[in-house]
C-alpha cells in the first residue's frame, strides 16, 4: 500500500514479527477514516488502525497473511491459521470448499477440524475421508494436522462467504467430543 506505513503489533501494541496488522495513523492519515460519528475522535486518532488480520514478516520485510484475528486459534500451544489449512485442503480433488475451526479435545484442549463440501462425483464415505486425511498428513506439519473431518453443506452468507462463526458455535455446542455426527470422521480411525 504505497503511502501507508504498515506495522505488525503484539497484544501489548509493541512491534513484532507476527501479530495483528495495523496501519500507522501518524504517518499515513490520508485515505483512512478519522473515526466513527458520535465517538470521541481524539482517542481513535492517537492509535494505530487495526485491520483484524494476523500477519507475519520475514527477514526480507515481506508481509504474509496468516488469518483473521477471530479465526486463528491455538492447539497444543501452536498458533493455527485456518486459512493455511484450508488452502492445503482445497488442493485435494475431492474438496470443493473447506472451513477449519477449533474443536474441543481432552489431550490438546483444541484441535483443527475441517468441514468439507465435496466436489461432484465424490461420496461422503470412509474411503474419501481416508484419502483426504492421507493427503493432509503428507502436506502439513504434525502440529498442524487436521484431526477431525465432517462432510456437509457449508453455511453461507447471502454474499456466498462461509459462516465460520456458525461452525465454531456448532463445535462448542457438542455434547461430547467422542459423539460423532453423520459423515464425521476422526484421523485416528485411519492410522
Amino acid at each position: 500500500m504505497p503511502g501507508y506505513r504498515i506495522r505488525i503489533l503484539d497484544s501489548s501494541s509493541h512491534d513484532t514479527t507476527e501479530g495483528e496488522l495495523n496501519v500507522d495513523r501518524e504517518t499515513s492519515p490520508v485515505g483512512l477514516m478519522l473515526g466513527y460519528q458520535g465517538r470521541d475522535q481524539t482517542e481513535l486518532a492517537a492509535r494505530d488502525y487495526p485491520t483484524g488480520d494476523i500477519a507475519k514478516v520475514d527477514d526480507d520485510g515481506y508481509i504474509f497473511f496468516v488469518g483473521r484475528a477471530d479465526d486463528v486459534f491455538k492447539s497444543s500451544d501452536y498458533r493455527i491459521s485456518p486459512f493455511e489449512l484450508e488452502s492445503v485442503a482445497i488442493e485435494h480433488p475431492a474438496v470443493l470448499e473447506a472451513a477449519v475451526v477449533p474443536s474441543t479435545d481432552t489431550v490438546r484442549f483444541v484441535i483443527p477440524k475441517i468441514f468439507v463440501a465435496l466436489a461432484p462425483g465424490y461420496q461422503p464415505d470412509d474411503n474419501t475421508a481416508r484419502d483426504i486425511f492421507t493427503f493432509l498428513r503428507q502436506k502439513l506439519a504434525p502440529y498442524k494436522r487436521i484431526r477431525r473431518l465432517e462432510f456437509c453443506d457449508l453455511p453461507k452468507t447471502t454474499s456466498g462467504k462461509i459462516r465460520r462463526a456458525e461452525l465454531r458455535q456448532a463445535e462448542r455446542d457438542r455434547s461430547s467430543e467422542t459423539t460423532r455426527r453423520p459423515f464425521e470422521f476422526f484421523d485416528q480411525d485411519f492410522q
